[in-house]
């Protein structure tokens, strides 16, 4: 994209030397403008606590302290915040991804850490939005034969040979992905996942599953099953697409993803396609935005599917 500004990480590490310009970077980003809010009650009545003990700022309302931390999915994270704001560029900047043994090595920390420092970044692409325009909408496969799998393994969806079915939507207006796990194929799930992130006046586009049969929005489809992959302007030609990266992604970096993981993966993939046209620095401030208001306690964090 022209124009588009790049940043190298030698740059990344010389306009962030420190602990506190990385902690300035996060509060400019999430208070603006120097409008400082309390994550605990929302006031803006606030003040810097001179002490910065045991947080740096005070709220004069609710009468807590608290830091840019706090409200966020690094609230009890011990590890610096320069080695977060690294980490967050290193996810933006790699398209197809990053394994967290190599976070882990770049960052000077354990591979446990780098793995839970990558899924709370993911936490930042999580959309909670509608797509407007055109949109195209499909399913795919992700993963292994059941036969590959070990027994407790096993199972996880009812997709063919056992692999996950992700569905996902494009705009083709917005050039936005939203994407995730769904159980099943049902109508029920695949038109409950438009209905959810898909806006009302919305054009969409299909292949022929039967499940996509009644949808309550304008609705056009092709017949796949007829070797029918364009009809007008009906096709699913983009988030297509998008499958391919993803697939890439999950044989060319993390070789697997695990399943109880997995829509975090996805949903890394489409965030990360949704800012490509950014600059380096926005980029990673939509990551840091995003990480905002979420929460993802350890124990959350690693419990099973289903569990």
């Amino acid at each position: 994209m022209p124009g588009k500004k790049t940043l190298g990480i030698v740059e990344l590490l010389e306009m962030f030397p420190d602990e506190a310009s990385a902690r300035k970077w996060f509060e400019d980003v999430r208070w603006p403008n120097g409008k400082r809010d309390c994550p605990h009650c929302g006031s803006l009545r606030t003040k810097h606590n001179a002490t910065e003990k045991p947080m740096p700022y005070h709220c004069r309302d609710c009468h807590k302290f608290f830091s840019v931390r706090s409200g966020t999915v690094v609230r009890r994270s011990s590890t610096p915040l320069r080695k977060w704001l690294i980490g967050i560029y290193l996810v933006t900047a790699n398209p197809k991804g990053i394994p967290s043994t190599k976070l882990a090595k770049d960052l000077g920390i354990t591979q446990s850490t780098a793995w839970t420092m990558a899924q709370k970044i993911r936490q930042g692409w999580i959309e909670n939005r509608q797509l407007t325009g055109t949109i195209e909408v499909d399913e795919t496969f992700i993963g292994g034969k059941e036969s590959n799998k070990p027994p407790h393994k096993r199972s996880f969806t009812r997709g063919p040979s056992g692999k996950a079915i992700v569905i996902g939507m494009k705009s083709r207006q917005e050039n936005k992905i939203i994407a995730k796990v769904i159980p099943n194929r049902s109508k029920e799930e695949m038109q409950g996942f438009i209905e959810q992130y898909a806006d009302k006046k919305a054009m969409i586009y299909t292949d022929d599953h039967r499940s996509y049969i009644g949808l309550e929005f304008e609705h056009e489809s092709v017949n796949h099953s007829a070797r029918e992959y364009v009809k007008g302007n009906a096709h699913t030609n983009g988030i297509e697409g998008f499958w391919a990266t993803l697939k890439r992604g999950y044989h060319g970096t993390y070789h697997c993803m695990s399943p109880k993981h997995l829509d975090q993966y996805v949903t890394e993939f489409a965030g990360r396609h949704n800012v490509k046209d950014l600059d380096t620095l926005e980029q990673m401030a939509v990551l840091a935005k995003g990480m905002v208001g979420k929460n993802l306690p350890y124990k959350k964090l690693i419990k099973e599917v289903g569990g």
